[in-house]
């Protein structure tokens, strides 16, 4: 029997596929007329600094400021954010006091947009997806925090855009441009890494929700003077302001957040998804949740993904582990954990490297890797074998290019983007529909031509989420 959070998620998940049906259609844009100018950005010269505009200044957005300010190729031309009289945004507006402000990113591109380049989009998971698109729709390229969009049908209109408009378009998993990528990409050439069929991924640090437990959605508090609530909840559906949703506990909620998964699994198998050419999954099951809420995320997962043969690789399991106690199953020959130094810190929680530091295990054929997160590179277990292989391995070319340095010299024409939103949307479909299973507690069916799940029709419905809030249609036309 669906509870009464199941049926308003039917009605209101139904109701956005109407929406859809009726705006992507061919000639259906037309009935909302378009808001934005459409603008021709004229890209930067190779001797140029690029001009980049922020939107989403505080937290996670203050890393991604300092990280393109340090490549020396770029120069501030407006910060925006909800929130600029918030403790964590006036701190990076200190630095750069100089850079013209803006809560309205329409505002600033109304304003600004000639003088914008390229935007950054470092803001909550679940409005990546408007501020991209925005950002897109006025010709601007951009460098998008992970995962790219909170839902399946929002990454896919962020693909369709990237195409449509051709621009430069990056997610932010910052290991794709390091040692782990570079490594992947030539032990996968080499045939050193070959006939996969089974992945171990895990991320069992302490999360926000861990411990939580709710029955509904937070209280009313009064809203703070300086914070557009309206412009927080972008694109999400109507809530009443609380504390709770802000700062980086958003990620707590399946309305706001995508989880363990969302937020650590771009970092831990991307170059897996990408190198094996793994694509959509068949089928994403639910094995264990421990503490399951259709509110909040579980307080454990286990979560099992299945690829079909792909030409002349074979099918292929990947399983998700995460929830403190949730360790997965290891080789003897594991030992330490293997961990990138420049992992940065969670906001909240630990990342206990001592017990196990996120990290994958890879089974190919007649060799098993072991391997960390972000640029952590892989390691041949057990050690004897590795000894063994050393003669036998490839070259690994070192990286030309950090991920910022990468997409500013994609924006003047020079690189390619490595996590465009063609190469990261498909990983990102595939967390989101991890997401969907943990939400539902269930074992989805997944038809990857049609990309629909056959099984379930609330979780079909899921794929495209809640029904955009007035004024938020525009960013569905593509």
């Amino acid at each position: 029997m669906k509870t009464n959070h199941s049926k308003n998620l039917v009605a209101a998940h139904m109701r956005r596929r109407s929406f859809l049906k009726r705006v992507l259609v061919a000639g259906a844009a037309a009935q909302f007329a378009p808001q934005l100018i459409f603008a021709q950005t004229g890209k930067a010269t190779p001797n140029e600094r690029v001009n980049l505009a922020c939107i989403g200044v505080g937290n996670r957005a203050n890393d991604d400021i300092l990280a393109f300010d340090k490549t020396g190729l770029v120069s501030f031309v407006a910060f925006c954010d909800v929130d600029m009289g918030a403790p964590h945004t006036l701190a990076t507006l200190k630095k750069f006091p100089e850079v013209p402000r803006f809560q309205n990113a329409e505002k600033m591109f109304d304003k600004l947009g000639k003088e914008i380049d390229a935007v950054l989009v470092a803001v909550p998971d679940f409005s990546h997806f408007p501020n991209a698109m925005l950002a897109l729709m006025h010709g601007k390229p951009v460098y998008c925090e992970k995962p790219m969009g909170h839902t399946f049908q929002e990454v896919e209109l962020m693909m369709a855009a990237e195409k449509k408009y051709s621009l430069a378009c990056q997610m932010g998993n910052q290991g794709h441009s390091e040692a782990n990528y570079f490594q992947f990409k030539a032990w996968t050439e080499a045939g050193i890494i070959k006939n996969v069929t089974r992945i171990t991924a895990f991320m069992n640090g302490k999360r926000r929700w861990h411990g939580m437990k709710v029955n509904d959605f937070l209280a009313k508090q009064e809203i703070p003077a300086t914070l557009d609530w309206d412009r927080w909840l972008a694109t999400a559906p109507q809530h009443d302001y609380n504390q709770g949703y802000i700062n980086g506990d958003w990620r707590s909620w399946f309305e706001f957040g995508n989880g363990a998964l969302g937020d650590w699994g771009a970092h831990i198998f991307d170059t897996a998804h990408e190198f094996l050419q793994l694509g959509l999954p068949t089928e994403v099951n639910a094995v264990k949740l421990d503490g399951h809420s259709p509110l909040i995320f579980p307080q454990a997962s286990t979560l099992s993904f299945k690829f079909a043969a792909r030409g002349d690789k074979p099918p292929l399991e990947l399983t998700w582990y995460d929830g403190q106690q949730n360790l997965p199953p290891l080789p003897d020959e594991f030992g330490e954990s293997v961990v990138d130094p420049n992992i940065p810190p969670p906001s909240k929680g630990s990342l206990d490297t001592k017990v196990l530091a996120p990290g994958k295990v890879i089974y190919g054929e007649g060799l098993t890797f072991k391997g960390g997160s972000h640029a952590s590179t892989l390691k041949i277990i057990p050690e004897a074998k590795a000894k063994d292989m050393a003669s036998k391995l490839p070259a690994v070319p070192k990286s030309p290019s950090n991920h910022y340095v990468n997409f500013l010299r994609a924006v003047k024409g020079q690189e390619k983007c490595r996590s465009s939103f063609a190469v990261a949307g498909p990983l990102c479909q595939t967390m989101a529909l991890g997401v969907l299973a943990q939400r539902l507690n269930a074992k989805l069916e997944f038809n990857s031509v049609k990309k629909q799940i056959t099984n379930d029709k609330l979780a079909n419905a899921l794929l495209v989420g809640p029904p955009p809030r007035k004024g938020w249609e525009q960013f569905y036309q593509v």
